[in-house]
């Protein structure tokens, strides 16, 4: 009798379609993990970014805002002033010419007074036509017709001077004067480290901000959690002005009379100021 045996063994078309169905759910998992890998670090750079802000993306419930108030003094060491220029002409070329001239001996008696180049420099240039509203000479009835006619051209220049001796300012403020120029103007006083002047103010509000919230904090029977939101204005500084005609007064109608001196041109103590508002969250 003959004996008929069963063979388990799985078929070789049976087989590839196991390996095919096996490729396919690998690789869906490895797409599923690159896409979450690519989630999260996306989450991870957003976070990061809010992190650079006090208090990004927190909405807190319960939170006070206090604010504070920082001054600090210092002795200037820099002066600037602006002298501006304003010509007339009937061309451009000759405005521009004129313009250039003066610009030039103002510019040429500061280099030869020991003012660096590089602390001068044009702030403002405006060259534009010059109108007149001419009427006819005669006319049949009242008013008589007219209309703008171009008579020439006009040209402003402005020169900022940086001055780094203040001992020199008003001797400056004179020279440039006697060259010919139309005004002497905004006359500051600054500090070249004021970076340094500003953070001693900033701490002073910061600290006065700090001890007012935890005074309020106590009267309220609340605690204080952390800062959610800082900021902080600067305070402002008086400048000083001088006309021309007031500098003529002062240099003797133009300068140049010996005996007259240069204005005086007392720098006293500059006054930096920090407001800071501070939002606290509470508990």
């Amino acid at each position: 009798m003959e004996t008929t045996s069963t063979d388990n063994k799985p078929t070789e078309g049976g087989h590839c379609g196991s390996l095919f169905h096996s490729s396919r759910v690998q690789g869906t998992l490895i797409l599923v993990l690159i896409l979450l890998a690519a989630f999260l670090f996306a989450e991870t750079i957003k976070s990061l970014k809010e992190y650079r802000y006090v208090g990004g993306g927190i909405a807190p419930s319960n939170a006070i805002t206090v604010s504070g108030e920082g001054e600090a003094f210092a002795v200037p060491d820099t002066a600037e002033f602006t002298f501006s220029i304003m010509e007339e002409a009937a061309t451009a070329a000759e405005v521009q010419d004129a313009a250039t001239a003066v610009a030039n001996d103002a510019i040429k008696a500061l280099v030869e007074q020991g003012i660096e180049e590089k602390d001068i420099k044009t702030v403002a240039y405006s060259l534009y036509p010059k109108y007149e509203w001419q009427q006819q000479t005669t006319c049949a009835r009242y008013p008589c017709p007219g209309k703008q006619v171009q008579v020439g051209f006009k040209l402003d220049q402005s020169v900022s001077v940086k001055v780094r001796d203040l001992d020199r300012a008003g001797e400056l403020l004179e020279l440039v004067t006697e060259k010919g120029v139309s005004s002497v103007s905004g006359l500051t006083f600054t500090i070249a480290d004021e970076d340094t002047i500003k953070a001693e103010a900033r701490k002073q509000a910061i600290d006065d901000a700090q001890a007012k919230a935890e005074k309020l904090a106590g009267d309220l029977g609340v605690a204080l959690v952390r800062i959610v939101g800082f900021h902080e204005s600067d305070g402002y500084r008086p400048v000083a002005y001088l006309a021309r005609d007031s500098a003529e007064m002062a240099f003797g109608m133009g300068g140049g009379d010996e005996g007259v001196q240069s204005p005086a041109v007392p720098a006293g103590e500059n006054r930096v100021v920090s407001n800071v508002n501070i939002t606290y969250e509470i508990r």
